[in-house]
């Protein structure tokens, strides 16, 4: 197998691993995995926030109460993880060759971004990140950058990440709760 296949699947399966830690993660320390999980995928981990949904804590609490442990720790984890995001994205906002660098990458992220940012800001401000962030299954990683290139308001960017961390995971529980009905 070539060297950068090999090095593809290993990136790959170390995702895997921390998917694996958080499915795995009970009591206190579960929830500090299931706040540092939410912390890096508001920033660089690829991955499903939903997940986070089978963390068995097993605190001996009511299942509901667990629940929203799980989605209290998560939204303030991602919060977290995206106003350093937000910091990132303020600093390459002031570098000029990082965003020259993505200008001339095959795929235009900046241009892409921009536009599809630009739009959600202008007709709905932090509200639209939030809404954005709502939509389980979408990779917010990128709309969570996108979006730093546009605001400056690192208390309302965190309320506003907060709320569509939240908000996507009591979607998700949603649509589970109603699946089950169904069957």
């Amino acid at each position: 197998m070539p060297a950068a296949t090999l090095a593809v699947l290993e990136w790959f399966l170390q995702f895997e691993i921390v998917e694996q830690a958080i499915r795995t993660a009970t009591g206190p320390a579960g929830l500090g995995i299931i706040a540092v999980y939410s912390f890096l995928i508001a920033f660089i981990l690829p991955l499903p926030s939903e997940v986070v949904l089978a963390t068995p804590l097993d605190l001996g609490l009511p299942y509901s109460a667990e629940i929203g442990l799980i989605v209290l720790v998560s939204g303030l984890g991602k919060a977290a993880g995206s106003v350093f995001a937000f910091h990132l994205g303020q600093e390459a906002k002031q570098s000029g060759p990082v965003v020259r660098f993505l200008r001339r990458s095959r795929f235009d992220v900046v241009e892409w971004s921009e536009s599809k940012t630009v739009q959600l800001a202008q007709k709905w401000g932090y509200v639209g990140l939030a809404l954005a962030l709502c939509v389980p299954g979408f990779p917010d990683t990128l709309s969570i950058y996108a979006f730093t290139v546009l605001e400056e308001d690192y208390l309302k960017f965190a309320l506003a990440t907060f709320a569509g961390s939240v908000g996507r995971l009591l979607v998700t529980i949603s649509f589970g709760a109603a699946a089950f009905a169904i069957v």
